[in-house]
């Protein structure tokens, strides 16, 4: 395992004072070490877990060629090739129960979504496109031969692997795992993220304000966007400036926790006691990141738990949280996928001021207009303090490291929020 200051070496032009974006999430992605530990759950509790092991399939999905549709099954080689084709119907097959003769020449069978084919046939001819009057089947010219058959095997085969480790479960999955009849499912335990707040100037919420004190929204906000990626969180409420507080929270944390967060202290403030306890408890680097909002943030390790130190200000935890912490913490839970937002890119319909060297995350709307084209606007005020610009905004409009101001119209990239925040 590397160090944190291995890693950095490795860094191109690293500058703590200004570090791109991009670098930041590659020190981060490179530092952090997955869990490994697995528990076997009830299937339908698998929801939103990652998978322990690969699942190979023990059965063929579907267990025998079936029909696809609801129609007439029948031997291709009885069709003629021009016109229409009379067959006599031999009987029926339906979804749990099969026609058990064999078709013979000239014969089909009429059959249901789902039925077993019966034997000797290889062809489905949906039924609307028929005429039936008594035993007698009319087939119009032009079908292709395995037409509506999905053959055994074709979902799932015997002894291939069906999921691997590392795959989130999702509804998908679950119906999946439950076709080869699975009850339970071997995941990776959670992860245990222990957070809190520092600063005296934080008040509870439910009790009065002190001149100078402001409500504490950064653990709500966290406790959040900590609950939708499915972790065991330890809320450890707000710590005050001072240093054998703060020591005493950030031990205890590191020993319960995978990861530890904490919001405020990051900063060069004569309160910000945490940078020296950091650098005494464990191995944490401090950057000033070339981002808007969001410029201040720790990382490192103490003892076996990573930390990620975010800024105080409410919307500047947000962003940094999603655009560093979230996809590191899908990882140390053990996912192996692409665990990165995805952008999309749409034209922006006002402009935004911006100097190139820094990434920028403006809160956004993305509205579809009359003709159905999309496009994005921001929502207004967008500073780091301003809680209601998250809460007005369905995207992030991500502005990159070398871009300079955006004219109406411009495309833009934009971060969707549906199912995130």
């Amino acid at each position: 395992m590397k160090s944190l200051i291995e890693i950095i070496g490795c860094i191109d032009d690293y500058d703590p004072d200004a570090l791109a974006v991009d670098q930041a999430r590659a020190v981060v992605r490179a530092f952090i070490t997955p869990v490994t530990t697995n528990e076997r759950i009830a299937l339908r509790a698998g929801l939103g877990r990652v998978l322990g092991e690969d699942i190979v399939s023990t059965l063929d999905v579907p267990a025998h060629d079936n029909s696809a549709m609801d129609g007439y099954a029948l031997r291709h080689a009885d069709l003629n090739a021009e016109g229409e084709t009379v067959l006599r119907l031999a009987g029926s097959a339906f979804a749990g129960r099969r026609f058990d003769a064999a078709i013979g020449p000239g014969e089909c069978v009429r059959i249901m979504t789902g039925a077993v084919m019966p034997d000797g046939a290889d062809t489905v001819v949906i039924q609307e496109i028929v005429q039936a009057e008594g035993n007698e089947v009319r087939v119009p010219a032009g079908q292709k031969r395995g037409q509506n058959r999905r053959l055994a095997g074709e979902d799932l085969a015997v002894g291939k692997a069906v999921l691997r480790a590392g795959r989130s479960i999702g509804p998908a999955e679950l119906g999946l795992l439950a076709s080869l009849g699975m009850a339970e499912v071997t995941v990776r335990r959670r992860l245990r993220v222990a957070f809190f707040s520092t600063g005296d100037e934080l008040s509870q919420v439910g009790t009065p304000l002190a001149p100078g004190q402001v409500y504490d929204s950064n653990r709500y906000t966290l406790y959040g966007m900590l609950t939708r990626l499915g972790c065991d969180i330890i809320d450890m409420g707000v710590v005050r400036d001072d240093p054998a507080s703060l020591e005493r929270a950030l031990k205890t944390a590191a020993a319960d926790a995978d990861a530890v967060i904490t919001s405020g202290g990051v900063s060069v403030g004569e309160a910000d006691f945490i940078r020296e306890l950091l650098s005494r408890l464990g191995e944490v680097v401090f950057w000033k990141i070339a981002m808007k909002p969001g410029r201040p943030m720790a990382f490192g390790r103490i003892g076996s738990a990573s930390f990620f130190g975010l800024p105080g200000n409410p919307v500047a935890v947000m962003v940094t949280f999603y655009q560093f912490v979230r996809e590191s913490l899908l990882v140390l839970s053990g996912r192996t996928d692409d665990c990165a937002l995805p952008l999309l890119r749409v034209p922006c319909t006002a402009a935004i001021r911006k100097n190139p060297g820094r990434t920028e995350f403006q809160r956004g709307t993305l509205s579809r207009d009359a003709q159905g084209q999309w496009s994005a606007c921001p929502t207004g005020a967008q500073g780091s303090g301003v809680l209601r610009s998250m809460a007005e905004a369905n995207c992030f409009i991500v502005l990159e490291h070398e871009r300079g101001p955006v004219k109406p119209g411009d495309l833009v990239q934009v971060q969707l929020f549906d199912g995130l925040v």
